[in-house]
């Protein structure tokens, strides 16, 4: 029996064969044996070193609701400072972690400075180490202008004003307001000053939360009276482009959905008013405030050393940095619900709790599972009974006692991502990320964030008529992907009224083209079954084909014939020699009937090429490939047959949009076709044969937006790449992008001013249509509204850019002297060491000297 046992049992041991026979014999030692034949068959333990268990454990604070936070902070104190002598690697890791971790998880940064407090109380020189560590990093990231980082690292510094003496955190916002007034006074379109001013406010709580309410009343409250007196004065101005950002624009007589306020006027409004009341913050966690019952842990932090905050040297000048920075408005989706189920703007919760979630969210873009889970677990990392019990269904929120809070936390969450999809003039990353991030959510949590996304997306379908059209297009592009994973349901049976509305209904378009986007992500007989009864007519059969017809198939075609010879030429790859001759007799015919013999031709070579193409993007993509050169030359012919080629490509594929962008695009990349002939076709031609009705499709603004992007990207590489020291840049080639894209951004505005007043001549020319004009006028000043926004931050840009670079080369010069001079400081000091060594060294060799003699003289 004890054979069959040391062998595993009879189980397949690891390496043993089909009986279980494990070949590796496994010696024990005699109480291996022991404890063998006791039956005790656990495996031994094997215990990580202390610097692996402590990063574990840090990295996972405060995710557990089921852990007590003052045992779980005692315990990751005591397990660095028990083995502070030992493990060399415990010291840098721990700091250099705390530090990383109030970056990357900044939900967590309260519950790190609970720690570090603790281990203050043991081993203060740890304190020391991270302070000064925490000072060099943001004396780095004010040269840089990583302001984010910045602030994160003021948090924590500030979550330990109560362990530093004098000033503290107050001497480093006291300075860093002095140089968004200089901003402020040198420009008021100056951006950084109004960020500084953001960072002063959002830090200031956790100042003020870091201290006893006796340090509060008697020490930090007029500090705090006085600052928030001092950024009153940028706070409460509003800044020039605060009016491009705002996202909703109602027409005169409706309501606005919601009055939208600058984030950091909405800030101070929300900080006074809690200085008002000796600043509660009961929203705002304090792990370092230990039960009383923990006698033995309150005494020894209410004695724990005082720590002088190091030196933070703040550059005279200060630049941008790599982020843009604007103005922010305050939104949420989930404005006029009967219940709040989400923190209102009236309290400083929403402020803090909606600035940790989102720079989570930011922060954590290379790992957006990651970034879902904090998001759903929000009510972790605040003070208890600040939310609702997670998952408490919206109904049930009514009967909630009024003394306890209705804030859902699924609802908190939604809202923060919206905020950052919504956020204009562009968000920090891609689109995408933040619908995968709700994506996740949803995955990690259905039952919980599921009914939350639909209220949001209720309120943002009844708003969207008011919505900024950029902002519009962007609900648009979320809804229709986000349906796409989880298999295209939704409760279209809610809206269909508005099946029956006008094309040019803003609520009517957003259904077509949501629709339309769907049937890219998938094909048109699968979304079709999705749809009730009254949505079926939106998809019509032609949909449903593959492939577009072949108009020149049928004989009454113009050109039929010719064009089937072309179509036939280009499968098998014939000689340019053999299409040139079709084409010849293309021309003459067209000349006998008075067409545009290079328009005519044009039209035919094109959609021939698209017909060969058309079995799958790639095709055609290889398709234009082969034939770029002829279609260069017949769009350098002339702008009539120009336009024609971008007439053929949306024309043939007109049931299936997204195609035709994606060729249009390639076009554009070989410069067959031009951003201006794009803008023409689309805004005056296309535009102009629908009446306007063309402005409310879809694919028409993505069509506009994307060539707009495109020539806007161009300009920017090209200038960034000019401000780099080692890039050389021809003035010529950026002067002449500079202005190609002014004269993009006039004809964009000549022809949406003139819909949009009502001016154009198709409109003029037409009988009066009454509602159905007054919609186009709408959606023309919808149009223009989105692309002044645009010319504006481009042209911004290109002022802010020189600046930049002059501001970069005056820091740069301001940090060598600063540089230089700790570094006198420095060596000063290792010389007066040295000598100090010297003395001391001198002074025990002469006592040395000493005892000999008199040992000598005793012998």
């Amino acid at each position: 029996m004890a054979d069959y046992d040391r062998r595993g049992g009879g189980g397949g041991g690891r390496g043993g064969g089909g009986g279980g026979y494990n070949r590796k014999r496994r010696y024990r030692d005699d109480n291996e044996d022991d404890n063998h034949y006791r039956g005790n068959n656990s495996r031994r333990r094997y215990d990580a070193p202390p610097h692996v268990r402590l990063r574990k454990q840090l990295i996972a604070i405060a995710e557990n609701p089921m852990i007590e936070r003052h045992d779980e902070i005692s315990q990751i104190a005591n397990l660095f400072t028990d083995n502070w002598d030992d493990d060399v690697l415990l010291r840098g890791n721990f700091t250099d972690l705390v530090l990383q971790l109030c970056v990357e998880q900044p939900l967590k940064t309260p519950f790190l400075a609970g720690v570090l407090m603790v281990v203050n109380t043991n081993k203060p020189e740890a304190m020391d180490l991270l302070l000064e560590k925490a000072a060099r990093l943001i004396e780095d990231k004010l040269r840089e202008g990583g302001w984010r980082d910045v602030k994160l690292y003021l948090k924590l510094v500030g979550c330990l004003q109560g362990v530093l003496e004098g000033e503290g955190v107050f001497g480093v916002l006291g300075e860093l307001f002095e140089r968004a007034v200089g901003l402020q006074t040198a420009s008021s379109e100056d951006t950084i000053g109004t960020e500084i001013v953001k960072i002063i406010l959002l830090t200031l709580p956790y100042v003020m939360a870091a201290g006893s309410p006796e340090q509060v009343q008697q020490e930090w409250q007029q500090k705090a009276a006085d600052l928030l007196e001092n950024t009153a004065i940028i706070a409460s101005e509003p800044h020039p482009l605060q009016a491009v950002i705002e996202p909703y624009h109602p027409e005169a007589g409706e309501e606005n959905p919601a009055q939208s306020q600058s984030l950091i006027s909405l800030l101070q409004a929300q900080l006074q008013a809690e200085a008002a009341q000796g600043w509660a913050l009961s929203c705002l966690p304090r792990p370092w405030q230990f039960p009383v019952g923990e006698v033995e842990t309150v005494a020894k932090l209410a004695s724990a050393k005082k720590h002088v905050l190091p030196n933070i040297v703040i550059p005279k000048t200060v630049v941008r940095g790599p982020r843009p920075l604007f103005p922010e408005v305050y939104i949420s989706v989930y404005g006029q619900q009967e219940v709040e189920s989400v923190p209102p703007p009236t309290s400083l919760a929403s402020s803090l709790i909606r600035d940790a979630l989102l720079d989570t969210i930011n922060v954590l873009h290379f790992n957006r599972n990651a970034t879902a889970r904090q998001l759903i677990e929000v009510d972790c990392y605040f003070a208890p009974r600040t939310f609702a019990l997670r998952g408490t269904p919206f109904d049930r929120l009514r009967d909630i006692e009024k003394s306890k809070s209705t804030w859902k936390p699924e609802d908190v969450a939604v809202d923060a991502v919206f905020t950052q999809l919504f956020l204009l003039p562009n968000p920090e990353h891609k689109l995408v990320y933040y619908h995968s991030v709700l994506t996740e959510a949803c995955k990690l949590a259905p039952a919980a964030i599921a009914p939350s996304l639909g209220r949001a997306i209720r309120y943002l379908y009844r708003n969207a008529p008011r919505m900024d059209l950029e902002l519009a297009y962007r609900f648009m592009d979320w809804f229709s992907h986000h349906l796409s994973n989880f298999g295209f349901t939704w409760k279209w049976t809610e809206w269909v009224d508005d099946v029956e509305l006008s094309g040019l209904h803003p609520r009517k378009a957003f259904i077509v083209g949501s629709i339309d986007k769907e049937i890219r992500l998938s094909f048109a007989q699968r979304i079709k079954n999705t749809l009730p009864e009254p949505y079926q007519k939106l998809i019509g059969p032609e949909k449903e084909k593959d492939v577009p017809d072949f108009k020149f198939a049928n004989d009454d075609t113009p050109f039929a014939a010719e064009g089937r010879e072309i179509a036939a030429l280009l499968k098998r790859k014939a000689p340019d020699e053999e299409i040139d001759a079709v084409i010849q007799r293309i021309q003459s015919q067209a000349i006998d009937r008075d067409l545009d013999a290079l328009v005519a031709s044009t039209d035919v070579f094109v959609t021939c090429v698209l017909y060969v193409g058309s079995k799958s993007l790639s095709h055609v993509l290889a398709a234009i490939e082969r034939t770029k050169d002829r279609l260069a030359d017949a769009g350098a012919a002339s702008d009539a047959s120009r336009t024609q080629i971008i007439e053929a490509v949306m024309t043939y594929w007109s049931v299936h949009p997204g195609v035709a962008l994606s060729i249009v695009e390639k076009l554009l990349n070989y410069s067959i076709l031009t951003p201006l002939t794009v803008i023409n076709w689309a805004l005056n031609v296309q535009a102009g044969k629908t009446r306007g009705e063309a402005l409310a499709w879809a694919h028409m603004y993505e069509l506009v937006f994307n060539t707009v992007i495109k020539v806007t990207g161009r300009v920017r590489q090209l200038v960034v790449k000019a401000s780099q020291p080692d890039e050389m840049v021809d003035d010529e080639t950026r002067d002449n992008e500079v202005r190609n894209m002014r004269e993009l951004f006039r004809a964009i505005e000549d022809s949406l001013g003139a819909w949009a007043g009502g001016t154009k001549d198709e409109m003029l020319e037409s009988n009066a249509r009454g509602e159905e004009d007054g919609l186009v006028r709408r959606w023309g000043t919808r149009w223009l509204r989105v692309f002044k926004r645009r010319q504006a931050i481009e042209e911004a840009f290109l002022v802010e850019a020189v600046r930049e670079r002059e501001r970069r080369e005056e820091v740069r010069k301001e940090w060598e002297v600063v540089e230089r001079q700790r570094r006198e400081e420095r060596e000063r000091k290792e010389a007066e060491e040295k000598e100090r060594n010297g003395a001391n060294g001198a002074e025990e060799k002469k006592k040395e000297n000493g005892v000999e003699g008199e040992v000598n003289i005793i012998e």
